[in-house]
């Protein structure tokens, strides 16, 4: 199968470019690299069944294809509270080109939606049929709105014939993530690493559920090659649920170090809590992630020691 992986630069999209070559596919990577890096690619430039495409999604290519994967955005809140309206775009206007991309090659097309549609939800924890409780004026809007916007356009050109499915992905960690950007599994090693203090926003009580990324790429793929039924939406993520200070508490034992705490003004509409309910892909598809959060984390934390390493040399 022919498939095009659009942001298949960044820490999720390069890790499913890898799964899917490993799977024996083609593979055509699409990214602009404003947040996705050459170097998670790298390994695969040279393979005879893939192909890097540098380009936005908001003009993209007239290829032939048999599927679609709309993993193009920027997703750590550094990223798209710097760049508001290229996130914005991805999510709206470089959605609706996929879409038609796809549907030009009766090809199958799958978007990429994230937890945020729930913003700081009143039900808990997060089913696919929850409305979710969003600010759509805050801080993370151009991220929240712009994915449920994507959403709706999935969904009407799912209505109208084409083969589209949605998942909603919970957060996610593992090599490849970038050192500063921003997000809380990344902002504690390094701090881990420095011996430095945990930065944590607010009281550090708020929840979240992590998922490793090779899990996660996992349920990617089982959705996209998945035969069921059209107009489906997936949440993927791990149900286990944390604190900010029990990962803290995880990512110290990790390494060794005290755990201490820097606590910081909590983020604008950072939501309290937030925890998967993946009941309907286990039922479906009998997706569950496997690896444990301990495991993971010694594998994140000795890709991070690895980058440091090579920046030393």
């Amino acid at each position: 199968m022919r498939v095009l992986v659009a942001g298949g630069a960044g820490f999720i999209g390069s890790h499913v470019c890898d799964a899917l070559i490993d799977a024996g596919h083609d593979v055509i990577c699409l990214d602009n690299l404003s947040t996705g890096r050459p170097e998670n690619i790298e390994p695969l430039t040279d393979h005879p069944r893939f192909a890097f495409l540098e380009g936005d999604v908001i003009e993209p290519p007239n290829l032939e294809v048999d599927l679609v994967l709309h993993l193009a955005s920027p997703a750590s809140p550094v990223h798209y509270r710097a760049n508001p309206l290229e996130t914005m775009l991805a999510n709206s206007l470089g959605t609706l080109k996929l879409l038609r991309l796809a549907t030009a090659n009766r090809a199958g097309f799958l978007f990429a939606s994230t937890s945020e549609v729930y913003g700081d939800p009143l039900e808990h924890p997060q089913r696919e049929c929850y409305w979710g409780n969003v600010n759509q004026t805050g801080e993370r809007a151009c991220y929240d709105e712009s994915k449920r916007f994507g959403e709706t356009l999935t969904l009407e050109f799912a209505r109208r014939g084409l083969n589209a499915a949605i998942v909603r992905i919970f957060n996610t960690y593992g090599p490849r993530m970038q050192r500063r950007d921003g997000r809380v599994v990344p902002e504690f090693l390094e701090a881990a690493l420095d011996r430095r203090p945990f930065p944590v926003q607010g009281d550090g009580l708020q929840t979240r559920s992590f998922c490793y990324v090779s899990d996660l790429v996992a349920g990617i793929l089982k959705v996209a090659f998945s035969s069921g039924p059209s107009r489906r939406i997936y949440n993927l993520g791990n149900p286990e649920e944390v604190t900010m200070l029990e990962l803290g508490g995880r990512i110290a034992e990790t390494l060794g170090v005290e755990p201490r705490y820097e606590f910081l003004p909590a983020a604008a509409d950072d939501p309290a809590r937030r925890c998967p309910d993946i009941t309907r892909i286990s039922q479906a598809l009998g997706w569950q992630p496997r690896t444990p959060l301990a495991q993971g984390l010694v594998y994140t934390a000795t890709y991070f020691q690895s980058l440091r390493e090579v920046a030393r040399a």
